[in-house]
């Protein structure tokens, strides 16, 4: 009896040392801003505050990406191919009339509110649970005096992890981040696990998980 009573507490200890180190891992990923989980089931956290950058186009980014930002873009002008920032860091309101006005435009189109809602999220994400209130994740296009927005997406999808950045929405991985492939929508996590990332072709949700 008493070695039956021995086991059953070891592994009780077990279990509740497991339990606790998988608490502990997860509370710490909200600690690194490169990290933060945003999807449509995780929110911006509440008391996060960017640290913004204006670039020459009036758009802001977060200061912290800034270097490396400049670093992909010079290096990716130097293969011959010019990129630009069209879109950064975004509001909380500004995120909010977006939505409102991707539904609106689905509702002319001939859609009920409802499935107008629906395409809608598919498409841009909710108020407060959108990658650009964090000043981290970039739509970036073509400056197409000099090169196609074909040409910048391929020269990205090849290079962008080297700088610390990943496709945040591939085509094959729709089912798990809930959002259209784009092309354009780059996230950064830094160096080192936009590289894991990259080589395990995972989405920033499976390298998380």
């Amino acid at each position: 009896m008493k070695r039956k009573n021995k086991i059953l507490i070891t592994i009780i200890f077990m279990i509740v040392g497991m339990t606790a180190l998988k608490f502990t891992q997860s509370e710490k990923i909200p600690d690194d801003w490169r990290l933060i989980l945003v999807n449509d089931k995780h929110a911006v956290p509440k008391n996060y505050s960017p640290q913004l950058t204006q670039l020459s186009n009036g758009i802001y980014i977060d200061s912290r990406i800034y270097s490396d930002l400049q670093k992909m873009f010079d290096d990716a002008r130097s293969d011959g191919v010019y990129p630009i920032v069209s879109e950064g860091y975004r509001t909380h309101k500004q995120q909010k009339q977006m939505m409102k006005d991707k539904i609106t435009g689905f509702v002319n189109e001939g859609y009920s509110e409802k499935e107008a809602e629906k395409l809608a999220k598919k498409q841009v994400a909710e108020a407060g649970k959108s990658e650009h209130e964090l000043g981290i994740a970039l739509d970036i296009n073509a400056d197409t005096s000099y090169s196609s927005d074909e040409e910048v997406y391929n020269w990205l999808a090849e290079n962008a992890f080297k700088y610390g950045f990943i496709l945040r929405y591939p085509p094959d991985k729709t089912n798990i981040t809930e959002i259209d492939y784009e092309p354009w929508h780059y996230r950064y996590v830094g160096t080192d696990t936009a590289l894991e990332i990259y080589s395990q072709q995972i989405t920033l949700e499976e390298y998380l998980s």
